[in-house]
């Protein structure tokens, strides 16, 4: 299966929203915007292009250390799996863009942070494709939803 990695560095625009799957699987999710920029020799700065906003989907433990860690207003950086979805309601159309994060950090270009080791809990992962399915499936209309 091949699937899309992407790194997206940007700013939380939603403080995080954490819940489980049928399963018990926990997750969280947050949104994010990422600005392009470039810097224009004519004017001797640097010019903010387009925000793209993508909802992030972290998992399990990566779930309650995001939740603990990230908060509204953040810079951070996201790694992860690139997922564009058509959906559609009664009213509407459209597209989403999320990620399904594999690591999720604090940006340190723009600020300091302090790192506490999480104890260790064992998971099982034999349930993976059923969460990913139960959270996106419920995202599909448009709406965000936890």
């Amino acid at each position: 299966m091949n699937q899309t990695s992407i790194t997206l560095v940007g700013n939380a625009v939603t403080d995080v929203t954490v819940g489980a799957t049928p399963n018990g699987i926990e997750y969280s999710t947050f949104r994010l915007a990422t600005t392009t920029r470039r810097f224009d020799r004519g004017v001797g700065q640097w010019i903010d292009g387009d925000t793209s906003y993508v909802r992030i989907t972290c998992w399990r433990k990566l779930a309650r250390h995001v939740a603990e860690s990230i908060t509204k207003g953040d810079p951070v950086i996201v790694a992860g799996a690139l997922k564009v979805r058509e959906w559609a309601n009664e009213d509407r159309r459209g597209i989403s863009v999320e990620v399904d994060a594999t690591s999720v950090g604090h940006d340190l270009a723009r600020g300091v942070s302090a790192f506490t080791r999480a104890a260790k809990r064992e998971h099982s992962s034999e349930l993976e494709s059923q969460e990913v399915d139960f959270v996106h499936a419920e995202s599909n209309d448009g709406r965000e939803v936890a």
